[in-house]
This record gives structure tokens, sequence and C-alpha cells, in this order.
């Protein structure tokens, strides 16, 4: 049977593991389009999916095969909440992100309610709502405690460690860093969840040059000098799978350089960092350029500032 706009319509019909792990499948193939693309595009195909995803619970007669269904279509609403922060669609980021808690908090499972934690307090902190953010994070931090999750407990504390940076508080910044290495660390050799195995050694050592980039920014430069060594081998082990983030650690990179005043480097891996974000369609990675272009401008005089400027410009007046 068929609804009116075309989709299978599952309801009052038998749905078994079978169903769920096709919706699993289908989340995974969806996020790895977002990783590599960017949110702009598979947000459309990600919301096109919801429905006949909701619909699937009214066919489920055993709770094991309940619990399962509820938290993958909490990860499908979860990654329409991501995809459309990557699309510079806030409030229905917020509205995608409530709706995956309430899946989550249904089927039970602590460990996608922190992520969920985790990507909503990502939004606030692009938007410049720190505190928000870190309210987000620490409410995450518990339900990791809960789920016993190491690896959601570091993602957590990576995060609460930039939040603090971005708040000029070094001590704080630097403890939540030490914390979330240590928690990385012991959380080496267990299995991810499908949510969180993106934060591998490439990323947490990307969010330990974040931390330290942030601090060159608001605090000193000695910071981001600290931060170079993690920044350069995060970039270099994220292969074509995930080229948002190699983008995105590459304008981290290219923003400590140009603040440092070493600007004809900042220009040599502004370049990629550029061309990578033209590629992609995430305005959140174009907008993460705008604090490169206002290092660069710090040193008006210098042909590679310039050129470093005039290139995030222009990528800015394209449309893209």
């Amino acid at each position: 049977m068929t609804g009116n706009d075309g989709q299978e319509d599952l309801r009052g019909t038998r749905v078994g593991i079978a169903d769920v792990r096709r919706l699993e499948d289908t989340v995974a193939e969806l996020r790895a389009v977002d990783y590599r693309y960017g949110g702009g595009a598979c947000r459309a195909a990600v919301e096109t999916r919801l429905p006949a995803a909701v619909a699937l619970l009214d066919g489920v007669t055993k709770t094991v095969v309940l619990a399962r269904l509820c938290t993958a279509v909490a990860d499908l609403y979860n990654l329409a909440g991501w995809t459309n922060f990557d699309q510079d669609r806030p409030a229905a980021a917020l509205a995608a992100f409530t709706r995956a808690l309430e899946f989550a908090v249904r089927a039970g499972n602590d460990d996608l309610q922190a992520n969920i934690r985790y990507r909503t307090g990502r939004l606030h902190l692009h938007y410049g709502a720190v505190d928000a953010a870190l309210a987000e994070f620490e409410r995450g931090r518990d339900a990791a405690v809960q789920a016993r999750s190491t690896l959601a407990q570091a993602i957590l504390s990576a995060n609460q460690a930039w939040a603090h940076a971005k708040k000029a508080d070094v001590s704080a910044a630097l403890t939540y860093l030490r914390r979330a290495r240590e928690e990385f660390a012991e959380a080496a050799g267990r299995e991810p969840s499908p949510w969180a195995e993106f934060f591998g050694p490439n990323d947490m050592a990307a969010m330990i040059g974040t931390v330290h980039g942030e601090l060159a920014q608001v605090v000193d430069i000695r910071h981001g000098r600290d931060g170079i060594p993690a920044l350069t081998q995060a970039i270099a082990g994220y292969g074509n799978g995930m080229t948002r983030s190699r983008s995105l650690t590459l304008i981290w990179l290219a923003t400590v350089h140009a603040l440092d005043g070493d600007l004809d480097v900042a220009s040599a891996v502004g370049e990629e960092a550029i061309a990578l974000a033209a590629a992609l369609r995430s305005p959140r990675t174009r907008q993460r350029l705008n604090s490169l272009s206002a290092a660069a401008r710090r040193y008006s005089g210098n042909a590679d500032a310039r050129d470093i400027a005039d290139r995030v410009d222009a990528l800015g007046h394209s449309g893209q």
C-alpha cells in the first residue's frame, strides 16, 4: 500500500528487525554523504524519510524491536538536525534535535541522548550562545555518564573545553581538554555507536587544535602555536570521506598561522581550506572562514594577507 506521496505506507503491518536494520543502514549512508559533501547534499533526503520512519512505529509488536526502532528514528532526526545546522537553518535544526531527543528518551538510549545534546550544544556554540552551549554539554555529559560511555564523555569534555576557550577561561579550557584526552584513551578498543564513531584519533586531535586555536584568538597567540602539531596530525589523517572536517581543520591551521604573522604559510593552507569549503554544500563551513579572514586583515599591508581576505570575500559573494 502506498500513501499520497508515493512512499510505502507500513502502518498496520508487522515491522521486524529487518525493517530496523534497513533504516539504520539508510541513516549510515546519509551520514556518510553529510561528512563528505556537506549537509546540503543530503538534508532533503533525510527529511523525506522521516514520515515513513515514524510510521514504522505503528507496526511494531515486540518491545525489543520498538526500542531499537525508536533509536534509529531518533538518530534520523539527529541527522536531520545536524544537516539543517550545516545549512544555516538553526530553527529547523533545533526542532529536529528536540524530536530526536524525544525518541531517544522513549528508546531509553542515554548514549544517543548524550550525542543529541552535544550536537545541540555545537549549534549554540556556532551562533555565539556559549552559556546555552555549556548547559547542553553538561546535560549531555550527565547522559554519557549514565550510559557509561567514555567516548561520549570525551566528546562532551572536548566541547566543554572549546566553550570555555571562547570565554577566554584558559584554566577551565585546558582542564576539560585534559579530561577529554584521558576519557578518549580510556575508550580505546571499545566499539563506538554509529552516531559517535566519527570521533576517532583525528577528531580528538582536531579538537585539541581547535581549543588552542580559539585561545589564540581570544587570549594569546602562543596557545595557537601549541595547537599546530595536533591540527597538522588531524589534517594528515582525514581522508576523502571526511572532507568537511578536513576543511574546518585547515581553516583553524591557517587562522593560527595568520594570527602569528606566518602569512605565506597561512595563504598556502588557506588556499586548500577555501577550495574545499567552496566545493562543500555547507554554509557553516564557509561561515567559519570569517575567522581566517579577520586574522588576515590584521596585516592589511601584506600581499598574502590581502589574498586570503580577497579569496574569502570572493567565496562569500559567489552565492554558493
